[in-house]
């Protein structure tokens, strides 16, 4: 494969033109020899029978600088957010193509690959069994994962039916259910999701987005590459 690479070495003129006059910038911040410049005038102006308090001077002084401070740390804080944000989005950008443990009652099968969850067990529980249906509510696979304490208790689902044969890739629904308490429930669950993309949103911070939509990265409990 050919790559043709354009030289832009004619193009210098049509950005930088060193020809011309330069204007140079006014700025219009107010600098400490602005300020002494004001108080000098301001003494020559001042009433003879009532000169300005030293007090007062200070005053102003300080009330100058600590103004300065403030529009310097300002900007500094400028700088230091647009430095985040960018460092942010790097980071961010790294995530795409891992995948993200979300609360969930679908679970992604790939090709090749075994499908990792999460069930989320408040109390220890009997009889755990995970059922795992197909789009049209068809049972395709069942997983007995006996008793567990409570907590997170992990699980994978290799995707094949009791001949070896690999189920079709895509999503299927997942149930847990099981004994608490000599109660059968059925069992909050979090699954593995491609990260499709991130977006930095502000105030929300970083945005995964997967098929099932999008949510805060806060909100993710676990990325698995």
């Amino acid at each position: 494969m050919t790559t043709n690479v354009q030289s832009t070495a004619g193009l210098g003129s049509l950005y930088w033109d060193n020809t011309g006059p330069k204007t140079e910038e006014k700025n219009d911040e107010l600098t400490q020899e602005d300020f002494f410049s004001l108080l000098t005038q301001q003494l020559s102006y001042q009433d003879p029978s009532k000169p300005a308090d030293n007090d007062q001077m200070i005053a102003q002084m300080t009330n100058f600088t600590m103004a300065e401070g403030i529009s310097k740390l300002n900007e500094n804080f400028a700088s230091l957010a647009a430095s985040m944000t960018s460092n942010s989005a790097l980071q961010a950008s790294t995530l795409v193509g891992k995948k993200a443990l979300l609360e969930s009652n679908t679970i992604e099968l790939n090709s090749g690959e075994v499908s990792k969850g999460t069930v989320l067990a408040p109390e220890a529980v009997d009889n755990l069994t995970l059922t795992i249906k197909d789009k049209s509510g068809q049972i395709v696979d069942t997983i007995d994962l006996g008793t567990q304490a409570a907590g997170a208790i992990r699980f994978e689902w290799e995707g094949v039916d009791k001949d070896g044969q690999p189920f079709p890739p895509g999503e299927y629904q997942i149930v847990a259910e099981g004994s608490v308490n000599g109660e059968f429930n059925s069992l909050p669950l979090a699954t593995f999701k491609n990260i499709e993309s991130v977006n930095i949103n502000g105030a929300n911070g970083i945005i995964v987005n997967t098929k099932e939509g999008a949510v805060r990265l806060s909100e993710v409990a676990e990325i698995s590459v």
